[in-house]
């Protein structure tokens, strides 16, 4: 009896094994719920038997006709919840020849504060316009980033290991000749991911 039973347990995963199928779902783009399309083709004949062309629809794979259903809106929230976001840049600028910030530039600071997390790896690179030497132009735009991780860290975010460089006149935003002031190059530049 005992014989018979692992018999049939082996046959019947056998056959489960033998008869899988596989699915195709169309996940809404980020942060909207419209999508792009996926077409569905034939295994056999490579031939397209439809598209899929509306967000939270899922479709079986095989066959000659293609049959979209809609999924349970959230049924694929967890998975999403986990995906990285993209990079974010915040810009700040700062006043002539000295690492203050501009009052214009509090606004995006501010921003900034609130999208910090534990898990943020944060970049901060500082820059400087074409006005005094390379030497003290790379000590400005490191001085400049500092002085945001600082206030940063000030306000008790978790960024004290963030990695911060100066570049100095080397990435301008506005090309110059040289000793132009020009406050678009006077910046920091804040990545996120």
């Amino acid at each position: 009896m005992r014989a018979r039973l692992l018999a049939a347990a082996a046959a019947a995963t056998l056959v489960s094994a033998c008869s899988t199928t596989s699915n195709v779902t169309l996940l809404p783009d980020e942060g909207k719920t419209t999508s792009g399309a996926v077409a569905v083709l034939d295994a056999k004949s490579g031939a397209e038997v439809g598209q899929l062309s509306t967000a939270n629809t899922q479709a079986r794979v095989g066959g000659k006709k293609l049959r979209a259903k809609a999924y349970k809106n959230g049924f694929w929230a967890d998975l999403l919840g986990r995906i990285p976001y993209g990079p974010r840049t915040y810009v700040l600028y700062f006043t002539e020849g000295t690492a203050t910030l501009d009052a214009g530039s509090q606004p995006v600071l501010d921003a900034l504060r609130k999208e910090v997390k534990d898990t943020s790896e944060v970049q901060i690179t500082g820059h400087t316009d074409t006005v005094g030497s390379d030497d003290s132009n790379d000590r400005l735009s490191y001085e400049r980033a500092v002085e945001i991780r600082a206030e940063l860290v000030k306000q008790g975010l978790p960024v004290a290991a963030a990695k911060v460089t100066g570049r100095g006149e080397r990435e301008l935003l506005v090309q110059t000749a040289d000793g132009v002031s020009e406050q678009a190059n006077r910046r920091v530049e804040v990545i996120l991911r």
